[in-house]
């Protein structure tokens, strides 16, 4: 039996400050947020967007207008077998395995008049790397995206309403960086794991920054963490799954009234890790922002040249293409983000 998501009023928003959590009722915080926050049937009964819908064609050329110099940035990481995965719920890395060859070709593959060729092969998990969530990927109490029963959702056969795929096409907006790295680590770049940012923090980022870090509806905020930068230098150790800093689950009410479009971290997991709470709760936010707010999320993102170029010109906004491959039924899906500055 599937039971009903919370649905009592809200009198009083839930608070923005991280010290006011009730670090023993995690059922009551997440609901307190998701009932406050929630976007169901603002676009629609058959939405399959959620937040996507602040996109529009006018923010698009808006968006197109801030390239100034025509420099591109890959917010990859590599995709390949060197990758943070350890196996947690039988993610991997990417296993590239080649089919013809160069040696094959000098051996003879049956082609006419000397022609050879390569070809490869690859097999991964869809959020093993660079990755976008998608709104089928995490539900609430047996919901998914604007109230829809998850077993309704997401079958063995995929996602058969909210699939990846329908989002192939939207994601080009303004980008908007937040280096909290930077900003609150000044002396070193990098946020220590388990910090969690507040919505304070948020703003006082952008506030420090300058107009061109100003959100609002439609953007791609991307936050720098600096977590990937330090894991690129000393090792991945336990960075896929392990501690973290992220966005605190008080940020919620932040993510739903700048009516961002997407929102892209440099860490594992979007959200600070350990959580919040001093008994058992796992990823929180994503509760809160996915099934409720139909908010999309980026995880992994290579944040590293991005937040010097950004840093060295004064300008944290630039036009973002990240759109994910269309992978039919997809909850999620690798994703090669370029800003074009």
């Amino acid at each position: 039996m599937t039971s009903n998501p919370p649905t009592a009023q809200q009198d009083v928003l839930p608070s923005e400050h991280p010290g006011d959590l009730d670090r023993h009722d995690p059922e009551r915080e997440i609901a307190a947020r998701a009932v406050a926050f929630r976007n169901w049937g603002r676009w629609g009964e058959d939405d399959r967007l959620g937040t996507l819908n602040h996109i529009d064609d006018a923010k698009r050329v808006a968006a197109a207008g801030l390239v100034r110099t025509g420099r591109t940035i890959s917010l990859s990481m590599a995709f390949d077998m060197s990758g943070p995965q350890k196996g947690w719920r039988r993610r991997t890395n990417p296993v590239h395995t080649m089919l013809d060859t160069g040696t094959d070709a000098e051996r003879g593959q049956g082609f006419p008049h000397g022609l050879g060729g390569a070809d490869d092969v690859i097999a991964m998990p869809l959020q093993c790397a660079t990755q976008w969530d998608g709104l089928g990927h995490i539900f609430d109490h047996g919901f998914a995206w604007n109230g829809r029963r998850a077993g309704d959702v997401v079958t063995s056969e995929g996602d058969l309403v909210t699939g990846i795929e329908h989002a192939a096409s939207v994601i080009v907006s303004r980008g908007v960086l937040l280096d909290l790295g930077r900003h609150l680590r000044p002396e070193t770049g990098e946020l220590e794991d388990g910090y969690a940012i507040s919505v304070a923090d948020l703003e006082r980022c952008i506030q420090a920054q300058g107009a061109s870090s100003a959100v609002g509806r439609g953007d791609i905020v991307l936050v720098r963490t600096g977590q990937f930068g330090r894991a690129r230098r000393e090792g991945w150790g336990d960075y896929a799954g392990g501690p973290a800093p992220g966005l605190s689950l008080t940020t919620a009410g932040w993510l739903h009234r700048t009516e961002i479009a997407a929102i892209a971290t440099d860490t594992w997991g979007f959200e600070v890790r350990p959580n919040e709470f001093d008994v058992p709760a796992f990823q929180p936010l994503h509760q809160v922002v996915i099934p409720n707010l139909g908010l999309t999320i980026g995880e992994m993102w290579n944040l590293e040249e991005l937040g010097t170029a950004c840093a060295e010109s004064g300008r944290f906004d630039f036009l973002l293409a990240a759109p994910p491959l269309p992978i039919t039924g997809a909850v999620g899906s690798p994703v090669n983000p370029v800003a074009v500055l």
